[in-house]
């Protein structure tokens, strides 16, 4: 899901950058709301990927975004008045915040590593060795 909001956010930025193409918004703000979206939904589809590769580092950031999106959508439902805008993105943001503390994600981010050591840092890089494979091999 965070990978999916990450890609709306470029898709923001493409529909910005094509009605600025057609005229309909005139100056430069438009290129720098463009440019800031961009950097926000980028690192919010870096943070996204980064969950698929198995990162536990990239759970606290996504757990951040989703805590921000459901701003934006309160704000959306209430002061806005479009609700019809708010409520799908508070949904999502729900159930991805939920996915992302739920108790076999909890378990995943705190799983021993390949060294025992907590964080499995060595393993989430792939830089571990033939113990991690179930392989046989001399205690450090």
């Amino acid at each position: 899901m965070v990978c999916a909001q990450g890609v709306a956010g470029l898709a923001f930025v493409a529909a910005l950058l094509w009605r600025a193409a057609q005229g309909a918004d005139r100056g430069g703000s438009v290129l720098a709301q463009a440019a800031y979206f961009t950097l926000i939904g980028g690192g919010v589809l870096a943070v996204g990927v980064a969950l698929l590769r198995g990162y536990r580092g990239a759970r606290s950031p996504a757990i951040v975004v989703q805590v921000l999106l459901l701003g934006v959508a309160w704000y959306a439902i209430g002061p806005s008045g479009r609700p019809e805008y708010g409520t799908p993105v508070a949904l999502i943001c729900l159930a991805a915040g939920i996915g992302l503390l739920s108790p076999q994600a909890r378990a995943w981010a705190e799983a021993d590593g390949p060294d025992g050591h907590g964080t499995g840092a060595e393993h989430d890089r792939g830089t571990g060795t033939a113990d991690d494979a179930g392989g046989k091999g001399s205690a450090p």
